[in-house]
């Protein structure tokens, strides 16, 4: 008897049964080389990783073993070498509006006010909305980050903080199934880092869309993820340990820090990365 197996975005269908898939994000012997004068560098090598529906997942590495490359593959900004990655079964040719990114620095267009900056993702992913659906999707998403005033201010007018803010705003407003993260908040003062973890968190919470985040900071990267991976250096990285994140959400940062799991995380984690 032949079986008869569809694929769809919720599951897998076989001889009438329906499988639900939890899977969002699937990297599979991922690869990564770059040709140099002296013959192939490989970045990353059987690279395995799947991140399930609404997870937070962080993480951490030295620098240079190739975590901001596995994004940006995510992303489908850098082209994959072998392997593949996929969304919900179907294979990242390049990038898509179900992959949203948060960099570092937030590539705002300086001359473009914050509305404006929001207004350009929403525009082209819900083209069929009306210009006003459209304006007050752009408006929540700045009035969730704390920039209900500065709707009209030029991106070049706001503070790095408030410009991280914007770009927050923008990827949470093309509701995509995908936030990626490359360490948002690494230029910023501890202060305003923590302010803005605190509206990543509270807006991802509402929101549940699956999360990747990249970080160099361990107390980030409990404090965010469900499960923290950890990468191990170049060249050839690959995944070298994960750490499940048993902490109850909706989190505070005072109950993380008083629980008595947290300093065994926080050890396991340097214990890692100082190997």
């Amino acid at each position: 008897m032949s079986e008869t197996i569809e694929k769809t975005e919720l599951g897998t269908t076989e001889n009438g049964i329906f499988y639900p898939s939890q899977v969002m994000l699937d990297l599979n012997d991922l690869k990564k080389v770059y040709p140099t004068p002296k013959g192939d560098y490989v970045v990353l090598e059987h690279l395995n990783l799947q991140i399930m529906k609404e997870e937070f997942v962080t993480i951490i590495g030295h620098s240079g073993c190739g975590k901001t490359t596995m994004l940006s593959m995510i992303a489908g900004l850098n082209p994959i070498s072998g392997g593949n990655i996929s969304v919900l079964g179907n294979p990242v040719k390049g990038p898509g509006p179900d992959r949203g990114v948060i960099f570092q620095s937030p590539s705002l267009m300086p001359w473009m006010t914050a509305l404006e900056n929001v207004l350009l993702g929403v525009n082209q992913v819900f083209p069929h909305a009306t210009k006003a659906q459209r304006q007050d999707i752009a408006k929540y998403y700045l009035h969730k980050v704390g920039l209900d005033g500065a709707f009209g201010k030029k991106a070049s007018e706001l503070s790095q903080g408030m410009q991280q803010r914007v770009g927050i705003a923008r990827a949470f407003a093309i509701k995509p199934k995908v936030l990626l993260l490359d360490e948002p908040f690494g230029m910023l003062d501890s202060l305003t880092r923590g302010e803005l973890q605190d509206i990543l968190i509270e807006i991802w919470n509402k929101e549940k869309i699956t999360a990747v985040m990249i970080t160099h900071d361990v107390d980030e990267a409990i404090f965010l993820a469900d499960r923290v991976v950890m990468m191990t250096s170049g060249p050839r990285a690959k995944i070298g340990d994960i750490l499940d994140i048993e902490f109850e959400r909706p989190r505070t940062r005072k109950s993380v820090l008083e629980h008595d799991d947290y300093y065994t995380y926080r050890k396991h984690l340097i214990d890692f990365l100082e190997h």
